[in-house]
Formats: structure tokens, sequence, C-alpha cells
């Protein structure tokens, strides 16, 4: 088995309803996205995929979370922007473009803070 990782970052707000404490307040953070593919085979060019690829596909989807008030966007509407729901929605969003080069989502870690960070594993 193969993986390979890359690593982005964007800033945005958001609030966390009915968790108790300050997190419920309005707040942001700058999270580190780690994106994490595996595949059996290497393509012909003896790679899993390219890494301009991969940061292309990312990019594209923090483009329309980065800088913005999480909780006011559609895909957040009935869950809270937590970084497991983050984590979880990039994912998603990943999945059937990355299939299309022949790998597949390994892992999805989000980092709230040099010392926070969850995982999704699809």
């Amino acid at each position: 088995m193969f993986e390979v990782t890359i690593i982005k970052s964007f800033s945005a707000a958001h609030l966390l309803a009915d968790i108790g404490g300050k997190c419920e307040d309005l707040h942001g953070h700058n999270f580190k996205v780690e994106i994490t593919v595996a595949a059996e085979k290497l393509n012909p060019d003896g790679l899993i995929i390219d890494f301009r690829i991969l940061k292309k596909i990312l990019g594209d989807i923090l483009e329309d979370i980065d800088h913005q008030h999480l909780n006011e966007l559609g895909c957040f509407a009935n869950i809270n922007p937590s970084a497991e729901n983050i984590a979880r929605y990039i994912c998603e969003k990943m999945e059937p473009q990355v299939k299309k080069a022949g790998v597949n989502m390994a892992r999805v870690k989000i980092w709230e803070s040099e010392n926070a960070a969850v995982t999704y594993i699809p």
C-alpha cells in the first residue's frame, strides 16, 4: 500500500451550539488540513497521484470555506461545524474526485491548533 499526504490551511470562524463553554461563542481558527490518499499500485508514471492534482482538488474545496463563518454555510446548516464535521465534509467532497484518479481517501486530519486535531477515516 502506498500513501500520499498533502497539507494546506484555511481560516474560518464558527461557534459550536449546545456543548457548553467558550466554544459556544463565535471564534476562529487557522485550521491545518492533512489529506492522505492511498493506492495498492502506482500509475504508469510511478506515482499514486500527482501532488499538483491533489493540491488543486483540496484547494478548490477550501476556497469555499476559507474566511467564512462556517455556521452560515449550507453544508453546515443542520450540524455543528466542528473539526470532526469539517473533516468529514472535506473527505466527502474529495472522494469522488480522487477516485477518478484511481486512489482512495485514507484519512482527513484537521488541526484546530498546534496541539488539537481530529481524524476522519472513511
